[in-house]
């Protein structure tokens, strides 16, 4: 949101620094992220006098230019080349001297410096209308009729404003800051705190008078629950014409496009006051008369910008006898708006409700002013005073005559809201205790009434238009952002409760497993949950469906995914465009999907692996990151979730070109292997991807199930014997290590493959694995007996279950 300090000025009268007042803002919880600044006129004419041609003469080497003197203020005259056609002796005219910068319209800025034209000096610029971005006009130099001396900067003459905007971030619940004269209100209390009293000067209504009742519009509210006020008045004999530069520069510093008197003039009290307004054709009102009204679902309706919309049935719509006009609190309608043949308008100022303003804007796609004010709750309070400010403001400067008496439905008013505000809550959220009288004090700056005053607290009023105050705490939280959370001393001593250690949260799980994956060299991301049809479509999945989304912002992100591989490719691409095809990456996340009419999300970790493990350089020679590496990953987030009986085993997966299943208690915990190429080639990646789906939820279920077990580490030395199996080639090395560990469960620690060989000298059906095996008896030293009699076992385990052979 944008606020003009200038605008804020004409509430309050304050001439402080402009990084003063956003800290203030800031610290009152309307944080400033930026200050920047306005000009009416771009560069602010500096650098551009008041000139007065003394000499005017043809150019010796040119038909089309003159040469001459201009007075500019200075001891002797500038020579100046000039190729207007009206220029002439006596004239006075803009003079952009040499080092000015110049900002003309529809141009990029240029600085003026000294030359030589056609072989004569020229020692700045006569400027057109256009040239000094003050117009569009190129006939010729802007000959100035003032009586300003030589040398007056042209600003003075212009009356070029210069601005200050704040950028504020409003959290959504501040509505009564969705203004200026909701800023100002804020700015008045903290201005209090620091005893700078300041009165909050509000637009008078006194000049408000109905002129005449020659056009009266009659109004109807159907649903009132949809439209709680609403409220109207006519304007006639209108002139529909620019607005003034004043009215112009205060809507071009927060971001608007003047477009003409009356809908600036309902723009200008909207971002004053808050209050969103609407301004009709009277003329085009059939039968003179407004209904406020839902219409039936389907009907058509054009909008302002041109889009024909279909109507819901729970839309709320301002008609007229006939048909609608208007979406009530978003959006006009292209029949009635007001144009440049506009006479006579009927002027609306309502209270809608949030909620029915916020599902019809979602519905259609419109982000509004008007809707985002609606949608969060404005002042019902101020509907009259906004529309008879806007009425005044109109007349003044269209003319006309206010012609109609002003039509307040209002039927039920809103209660008062009441709180009673204790000293021990108060004291005990803030933890410290401030004074009764600042209290009263910063709860009087923010218009909160204390109505009665006892030993134990205060009963308030809390005033209208702060409608996300409702409770004794929401009171608190205003009281000390005025206060000033920094005026809250330390404590020097913090108690706190150890809270006793069960079983582990999943957020405390992840946050874990977070930890881990980054200690390996894996980096997080969060990717988008939407995703293309043509990504869904890759899964060739015809057993779940995905879930479509109604309002999408376009096809690309029509879907919700129905698997986690899609944004880790596209973070894989995003990092291969700059340079960084090197990738190990994690995600948790959701995937979606529909099946039999039931809608169904599941909680994930991907994995991803693509590119290099490290760079080469003299000392090594860097690997591809590929399946065994993505393999050891996944074991180690196993292990380190407590998952510690498993079975591993091939599986048929679209997503893969060869993958594994690893599964424990008949439940499949991960599949990972090697994507496929039709994924990859959807994304234009060429280098290798291997990537891990792993089944969150079920994972957090055994996480939470298991026991921990400790035991010393042992002070006896380990034994490694190695063995050279030679095996079919069908078999797996997870079956070599299961047999291992089912044959000996005391001493055998470890097994380790170190290396494979197929080829010369073996059969075509066979493989030789070396298999070292990590032997450790924890009470004692082992002999050579021992070992022997274990290895022994194994060989026979290996014989006799896989075929194997010693070589």
């Amino acid at each position: 949101m944008k606020i003009s300090y200038n605008w804020l000025k004409q509430f309050l009268e304050i001439e402080r620094p402009v990084a003063e007042i956003g800290e203030m803002l800031t610290d009152l919880g309307l944080e400033v992220e930026g200050i920047s600044t306005f000009q009416s006129v771009q560069g602010g004419l500096e650098g551009i006098v008041v000139g007065q041609v003394v000499e005017c003469e043809q150019h010796p080497n040119a038909d089309r230019l003159k040469l001459c003197k201009v007075d500019v203020g200075n001891e002797e005259p500038l020579q100046i080349v000039c190729g207007a056609p009206n220029v002439a002796k006596g004239q006075k005219a803009p003079v952009a001297v040499v080092g000015a910068t110049l900002y003309p319209t529809n141009a990029e800025p240029w600085k003026v410096k000294k030359g030589k034209i056609r072989g004569e000096l020229s020692q700045g610029m006569l400027c057109a209308e256009d040239e000094l971005g003050l117009g569009s006009s190129h006939e010729g130099i802007l000959v100035l009729e003032t009586d300003r001396k030589p040398g007056t900067p042209c600003a003075e003459i212009f009356e070029i404003e210069t601005d200050h905007v704040f950028e504020i971030g409003l959290t959504p619940n501040r509505a009564d800051a969705m203004s200026h004269f909701g800023v100002a209100r804020d700015l008045r209390a903290g201005l209090k705190r620091k005893e700078i009293s300041k009165e909050l000067i509000t637009p008078s209504l006194s000049s408000f008078a109905v002129d005449s009742r020659s056009l009266r519009i009659e109004i109807e509210v159907e649903n009132p629950a949809l439209a709680p006020r609403y409220a109207g008045i006519t304007l006639t004999n209108l002139i529909i014409e620019d607005s003034p530069h004043w009215l112009k520069n205060r809507l071009r510093a927060i971001g608007l496009n003047p477009i003409n008197n009356v809908v600036d003039a309902t723009n200008y009290v909207m971002h004053e006051l808050g209050q969103p307004l609407h301004a009709f054709d009277a003329d085009r009102i059939h039968g003179k008369k407004v209904l406020v009204k839902t219409v039936s679902a389907g009907t058509e309706f054009m909008t302002l910008d041109g889009e024909m919309r279909k109507l819901h049935a729970e839309d709320l719509m301002i008609c007229d006898a006939e048909k609608p006009m208007c979406i009530a609190g978003v959006f006009g309608g292209i029949n009635t708006g007001v144009t440049e043949h506009t006479k006579s308008i009927f002027l609306e100022s309502a209270y809608f409700d949030p909620v029915s303003v916020r599902k019809t804007a979602k519905r259609h796609g419109l982000n509004t002013d008007a809707s985002f004010r609606f949608e969060r709750g404005i002042d019902i309070e101020l509907v009259e005073y906004a529309l008879q400010r806007a009425a005044i403001l109109i007349r003044d400067l269209a003319g006309g005559e206010i012609s109609s008496d002003l039509t307040d439905l209002y039927p039920q008013k809103f209660p008062e809201r009441n709180v009673f505000l204790s000293l021990e809550k108060i004291y005990g959220l803030i933890g410290d205790e401030i004074p009764r009288d600042t209290l009263i004090e910063i709860m009087a700056s923010l218009d909160i009434q204390v109505k009665s005053v006892t030993e134990s607290g205060f009963g308030l009023l809390i005033p209208s238009y702060r409608v996300d105050v409702t409770r004794d705490v929401d009171v608190i939280e205003e009281i000390l952002r005025v206060y000033g959370y920094n005026n809250i001393p330390d404590k020097e001593k913090i108690t706190a409760s150890i809270h006793p250690v069960g079983q582990q949260e999943p957020h405390q799980l992840r946050e874990i497993l977070t930890q881990r994956l980054a200690a390996l060299g894996c980096y997080e991301i969060l990717g988008n949950s939407l995703c293309s049809p043509t990504h869904n479509e890759l899964l060739g999945n015809t057993a779940h469906k995905p879930v479509e989304l109604l309002n999408p912002l376009g096809k690309e992100l029509s879907q919700l995914r129905q698997d986690m591989l899609f944004s880790g490719l596209q973070a894989l691409v995003h990092n291969m465009n700059r340079q960084h095809p090197d990738l190990r990456i994690f995600e948790f996340g959701k995937i979606y999907g529909v099946s039999k009419g039931k809608r169904w999300e599941s909680e994930r970790l991907a994995l991803l692996l693509s590119g290099k493990s490290a760079q080469s350089d003299w000392t090594q020679t860097s690997r591809a990151l590929g399946f065994f590496h993505l393999k050891s990953l996944v074991f180690q987030v196993l292990e380190g979730l407590g998952v510690n009986q498993w079975t591993e085993k091939p599986v048929e997966d679209s997503r893969f070109s060869e993958s594994l299943e690893v599964v424990s208690d008949k439940k499949s915990l991960v599949r990972f292997g090697v994507v496929d190429k039709k994924f990859t080639a959807a994304f234009d990646i060429e280098q290798e991807v291997v990537y891990a789906d792993m089944d969150w939820s079920l994972l957090v279920a055994i996480a939470a199930s298991r026991n921990f077990t400790y035991q010393p580490i042992s002070k006896f030395p380990e034994v490694r014997r190695d063995f050279a199996l030679l095996l079919d080639d069908s078999a797996q090395f997870s079956e070599v290590r299961d047999l291992a560990f089912r044959t000996e469960k005391k001493l055998l620690q470890d097994v380790q493959l170190f290396d494979v060989y197929k080829g010369k000298n073996l059969p075509k059906d066979r493989k030789s694995y070396a298999v070292s095996f990590l032997l450790q008896d924890p009470a004692k030293t082992l002999k050579d007996q021992q070992i022997d009699k274990v290895m022994k076992r194994l060989q026979t385990a290996f014989e006799k279950e896989l075929g194997a052979e010693l070589r």
